[in-house]
């Protein structure tokens, strides 16, 4: 019997004209794999309480654009939803591992901006048929980040590249916007897996596969995650709960997460698309929230601490 999985995807309305990417690789990946044994989840926010949209452009357009984009998926099992509700990844991830940690037995955190290996779910199949832990995430490999830290997570083929600060034009660099021949370009070569566990627990949200029992244990993302830093809060209240459980990482498999994609923040009013590092950080309440964020989750066990929410970010602007 396969493995059955779920992938899940918040699309915020001003990221439609980058959504048809990852859809496409998903397509082929499940194909790969097998219709049968994979739940799309995708929840599309229409909500401007954050940004709003510009005045050249239509949220009817961008419903249109979308509904062309996710009826490629009518053959498949796939739950699409509209809201009008502010929904951040932290509250969208929250809900679809509860909603479907008891109908598979893998859960996937997607992202508009990722690129999906066409090998993942066939790799993951394998994977957990083949090992005697229940509880454990897994992640692939990635391009070069920040710092060392991020290490043992890059690709094989990534991880001796020099880091040069602000680069965007090589193909390893974590600014760089890879497309979907680029990627297939280094698994298409792999006839290995080349498999290790790292401990301590490091990852990035996007991709990120948790097997079901996990979320069964207790493992969640706190509700003091109100909207980003989702990740971290997850790896703390895991390690919490379940101490240093396996993560295995496919070196030699690599996930393409484009977060610096120039169409990744499209028809937002007052933003320079051709600015996509800083536009979301120039918003004050965006600097605000993201550190009332980071001190929730530092104070995530500290019984004197109260966590803050969006309103304390709106009273912190007034």
């Amino acid at each position: 019997m396969k493995t059955k999985i779920a992938i899940g995807c918040l699309v915020q309305w001003y990221e439609i004209e980058i959504l048809s990417e990852y859809i496409g690789t998903l397509i082929k990946a499940i194909n790969y794999y097998g219709k049968e044994s994979v739940i799309i989840d995708i929840t599309f926010t229409t909500n401007q309480d954050l940004e709003k949209i510009s005045g050249n452009k239509k949220m009817l357009d961008i419903l249109y654009d979308f509904y062309t984009q996710t009826n490629k998926l009518k053959d498949f099992h796939t739950n699409v939803v509209i809201d009008d509700k502010l929904i951040t990844i932290a509250d969208y991830r929250r809900k679809f591992n509860t909603q479907y940690c008891e109908e598979v037995d893998l859960l996937v955190w997607g992202e508009t901006d990722m690129l999906v290996p066409k090998q993942m779910f066939t790799i993951l199949h394998s994977l957990n048929t083949n090992i005697d832990t229940p509880k454990y995430i897994a992640t692939f490999g990635i391009c070069k980040m920040w710092d060392d830290s991020w290490k043992p997570l890059e690709h094989i083929e990534f991880t001796d590249k020099p880091f040069i600060h602000g680069d965007g034009e090589n193909w390893w660099q974590l600014r760089y916007t890879m497309n979907e021949d680029e990627m297939n370009s280094f698994n298409d070569k792999v006839e290995d897996l080349d498999i290790s566990i790292i401990s301590p627990h490091k990852y990035n949200g996007c991709g990120l596969v948790i097997s079901s029992e996990v979320i069964k244990a207790g493992v969640n993302i706190p509700h003091s995650c109100f909207f980003i830093k989702e990740d971290t809060a997850f790896m703390i209240i895991t390690q919490r709960v379940l101490g240093n459980i396996p993560q295995y990482h496919f070196k030699n498999i690599l996930l393409v997460h484009n977060r610096k994609h120039p169409n990744k923040r499209s028809y937002v009013k007052g933003e320079n698309e051709s600015y996509i590092d800083s536009n979301r950080e120039s918003n004050k309440w965006y600097t605000v929230a993201n550190k009332m964020c980071e001190e929730n989750n530092r104070n995530l066990f500290n019984p004197k601490y109260k966590s803050y929410n969006w309103n304390d970010v709106w009273k912190s602007l007034n």
